[in-house]
């Protein structure tokens, strides 16, 4: 596949990188930009993938201002047997973007045309500058300063990436004047914000059965009680057959997971309106304040460009790995759901998810079952990977049959989970990391998978 408006090979990491993202941040759609790929679409590959990400992640923070954190991710692929690298750029909501060394000048931005980064003229450097967003959240001074921050502290301490004296500052959680601002008022241990998950009896909202509160706490902790809240409700249905044992839940465990980050991340907290969480009898229904981002069209928008409406909030959800990568969430959701499942107005958006089954059913009392569970519980992910083991494989060869490009998803949603739970094991346990390395079901994984 050649170049195009929205994809930039380069066969090695060079001094332009720079350049090629802040033209896609100022493009409308944003778009990827693919190292150890020749201009000929050629899958040469790079030598040093880690390293690599690690100085790509470092030039782009300092050297393209205003801050690009959030706004990109970085991904290791392969491709033909090599490791490339796979940069997600999306559209900045504070164009114009610009070198740093340079400024905002024509020698300093950039935005894409066609398949080429060209240099802006003066006229639309100041076009867009005059039009450039205010009211967000990383502007808006906090209106209280003695705001704490111990459970971001544990939260980043379990992803083992501890945070320093300046992280307040690195996390861009203050002003231009240094002054906290509405991003750390949302992130911090004690606010105002009220976020609820109802369950109604019947198909209306006339007969409130359950009203819980998860705010005002960290927005992260509310996120994660939501999503433990609602696995609890996403119960699994069961399908006896004279062939086969059939199971499934309510809806579809990873769309709606990607739908409940969704509203949270892309949530205007501007209004201060928290996104709202619903559970009918045929139905959840996910609402966040806010329409689609201006120049983001719904046919953009479902084929995952991504204009991230607050960056600050998209950095830390992908630091502690709640957020996979820039663009992936509404396309996973399109896989279970339909289009006609979301709803847009001028003031918020709206998705809704049909139940596979009536989500609550009044059944007769009968005999508590006092045999215990012996089938290990696995998540749908764990489920997948252990069916698709035949003896010992390497995790090219299980991502290969799982059909999944990303190392990064398979290794925290597939192979950890598996490992920590005892259904698979390394072949080489004391050295992790070793290019022999497989893995092979164990007794528990064996039993797991036949039942």
């Amino acid at each position: 596949m050649s170049e195009t408006n929205r994809i930039e090979y380069k066969r090695e990491l060079s001094e332009g990188l720079e350049k090629e993202v802040v033209a896609f941040l100022n493009y409308r759609e944003g778009g990827i930009i693919y190292i150890g790929i020749d201009k000929e679409g050629r899958t040469v590959g790079v030598q040093d993938a880690d390293g690599d990400q690690l100085k790509i992640k470092d030039r782009l923070k300092n050297n393209i201002r205003p801050s690009a954190l959030g706004l990109f991710d970085i991904v290791s692929e392969e491709r033909d047997g090599k490791e490339i690298l796979k940069i997600i750029v999306a559209s900045g909501s504070e164009k114009p973007y610009h070198l740093k060394k340079f400024g905002m000048s024509e020698k300093g931005c950039f935005i894409r045309l066609g398949s080429a980064a060209e240099p802006m003229s003066q006229k639309l450097i100041e076009e867009l500058f005059a039009s450039r967003t205010r009211n967000s959240i990383g502007k808006i001074k906090a209106h209280r300063q003695d705001l704490n921050f111990e459970q971001l502290h544990i939260y980043y301490q379990e992803k083992q990436k501890p945070l320093n004296k300046q992280f307040r500052k690195n996390l861009e959680l203050t002003t231009t004047d240094g002054d906290l601002n509405y991003a750390a008022y949302l992130l911090a241990d004690e606010n105002n914000l009220s976020v609820k998950v109802a369950k109604y009896k019947g198909d209306t909202r006339v007969d409130l059965m359950e009203s819980n509160e998860y705010g005002y706490c960290s927005l992260v902790k509310a996120t994660k009680s939501v999503l433990d809240k609602i696995s609890l409700e996403n119960r699994t249905i069961t399908q006896i057959t004279q062939k086969e044992r059939k199971e499934h839940r309510l809806w579809n465990a990873i769309a709606l997971r990607e739908a409940i980050i969704n509203a949270f991340v892309h949530n205007d907290y501007t209004r201060e309106i928290a996104p709202k969480f619903e559970i009918f009898n045929d139905r959840i229904e996910i609402t966040s304040a806010g329409s689609l981002p201006d120049g983001l069209s719904k046919n953009e928008f479902f084929e995952g460009f991504s204009i991230p409406r607050n960056k600050e909030l998209m950095r830390i959800y992908k630091d502690l790995d709640l957020v996979e990568q820039l663009g992936s969430g509404i396309p996973r959701i399109l896989e279970s759901y339909s289009k006609e499942c979301f709803r847009f107005s001028d003031n918020f958006l709206r998705m809704i998810f049909p139940a596979a089954d009536k989500v609550y059913r009044e059944t007769p009392q009968v005999t508590p079952q006092v045999t215990p569970q012996v089938t290990p519980q696995v998540t749908p992910q764990v489920r997948d990977l252990l069916n698709v083991f035949k003896g010992e494989e390497s995790r090219i060869e299980l991502q290969k049959s799982l059909g999944l490009v990303d190392r990064k998803n398979f290794r925290i949603n597939y192979l950890v989970p598996a490992i920590e739970n005892g259904f698979v094991e390394p072949t080489i346990p004391d050295k992790p990391k070793s290019s022999k390395q497989k893995y092979r079901l164990t007794e528990k994984g064996r039993k797991a998978k036949q039942e």
